[in-house]
């Protein structure tokens, strides 16, 4: 009896034990669990509250280093910059700017070019990098990226020198005119002369001013808000009858065809412009007794059917390394050809404009010697009409955002096929 009490006895301690140090190691692994870990540090438990949520929002790219230099948070734009990689700052003048205000305090401030990520071709990325406190331990940097803004102010000053530079010339030569007036006053003969050639820096300065208004217009309006079904024949007949004088002058034959009853969903004004600019052009940059062609026909489209009218002539061509500039405001193939004919180099221009806003866009087929096929692309009346009301449900839904996005972009198609005016019906002859 005594010995089974004492093995009793044994396995009773042994049972206490036992339950004893299962205790102890579940409150261990809780206190280990609750314990916060290396990466809850660098979070939540070391941001101030409220600073995640502010980050999270804020548009510029941020980055957050402890007093290691060590990352504690970064919103996803700062990783697209390439400004954080492997938990680090990859930048070092904005590492450096960093320590600098964790040591005194300091609120800095510098504009950078980096190198874009990816390219290798020396492309920079222009930011602005703001470094702040936050808090006794952590520094915030705040990066903007200033890569679109410089381009469009880079813009901006070249087509302020270029406005500049086209009117001094057609004001200038009236100031010199003005006073071969006046000198030549007992001359009649050469007043008529001097007269005439006023008149005509008269009409190319009007000219100029007025497409100068018309490209600011098609640029800050929404052509959309007027818009109406659009007849493309009566748009063909518009831009025919506006060039009727020049071509006749030059005995060129303007021809019309294509499909008939086509329309387009848009503004009226602005589609007539397009369009009397490139008949105008075609006709401007053809030799005399030679033909220009406008057609139209319907392309089936995956995002919808669109309208094709193709403007073909028999001039002088574009060579391959000015077909990506020819959409540029002011660029001209041939200057001194375009003093002869009163060309602003504006046109290409405002069609380029207009076929972006009305989801379309103007693409061009030339060879030297062969001519040229400019071809505006829009969308057809009914598939852009039901876009137009889909795109404006989206707008009151999102409580008027506004959703103006140019979609249009000029291209250059690598054979007339598709685009050439001869591959439509035939044309009706217009006198």
């Amino acid at each position: 009896m005594d010995v089974n009490a004492a093995v009793a006895a044994v396995a009773a301690i042994a049972g206490v034990l036992t339950g004893v140090i299962a205790m102890l190691a579940f409150r261990w692994s809780e206190r280990e669990q609750s314990r916060p870990t290396r990466s809850s540090l660098h979070t939540d438990a070391v941001l101030p509250p409220g600073v995640d949520t502010v980050l999270s929002v804020l548009r510029s790219s941020a980055v957050v280093l402890d007093e290691a230099d060590a990352v504690v948070k970064a919103s996803s734009a700062a990783y697209a910059l390439g400004l954080v990689r492997g938990g680090k700052l990859a930048v070092e003048p904005m590492l450096q700017m960093a320590r600098d205000t964790r040591r005194d305090g300091e609120i800095r401030q510098v504009e950078l070019d980096l190198p874009r990520r990816g390219t290798g071709r020396g492309e920079a990325l222009a930011v602005s990098a703001r470094v702040a406190p936050l808090g006794s331990r952590l520094v915030l940097l705040l990066v903007e990226d200033l890569t679109e803004a410089r381009r469009i102010e880079a813009v901006r000053r070249d087509f302020v020198a270029n406005v500049s530079h086209e009117l001094k010339t057609p004001v200038g030569a009236l100031s010199l005119l003005s006073e071969a007036v006046m000198d030549a006053s007992e001359d009649p003969e050469a007043v008529e002369r001097f007269a005439g050639r006023m008149q005509i820096e008269a009409t190319r300065l009007t000219s100029l001013v007025q497409e100068l208004i018309d490209l600011s217009r098609v640029q800050n309006d929404d052509p959309l808000e007027d818009a109406e079904p659009v007849r493309v024949d009566e748009l063909v007949a518009e831009a025919v009858d506006r060039c009727r004088h020049q071509a006749g002058a030059k005995q060129i034959t303007m021809a019309a065809g294509g499909t008939a009853d086509l329309r387009v969903w848009g503004n009226r004004g602005q589609l007539a412009a397009a369009l009397g600019n490139l008949v105008e052009n075609a006709v401007n940059y053809s030799p005399a007794r030679t033909r220009v062609g406008i057609a139209a026909r319907s392309v089936n489209a995956p995002g919808g059917d669109h309208i094709e009218i193709a403007v073909t002539d028999q001039g002088i061509g574009i060579s391959d390394k000015d077909k990506e500039r020819i959409f540029e405001r002011f660029y001209r193939v041939d200057p001194a050809r375009s003093r002869a004919t009163g060309g602003t180099g504006l046109g290409l221009a405002i069609v380029k404009h207009v076929a972006a806003s009305h989801g379309g866009e103007v693409t061009v087929w030339s060879a030297e010697g062969q001519g040229s096929t400019f071809t505006l692309r829009l969308p057809e009346a009914g598939a852009a009409r039901d876009r137009a009301h889909q795109q404006h449900a989206r707008e009151i839904r999102a409580g008027g955002a506004g959703l103006d996005e140019e979609a249009g972009r000029a291209t250059t198609p690598t054979s007339p096929e598709s685009t050439a005016y001869e591959t439509l019906p035939a044309p009706e002859v217009l006198p």
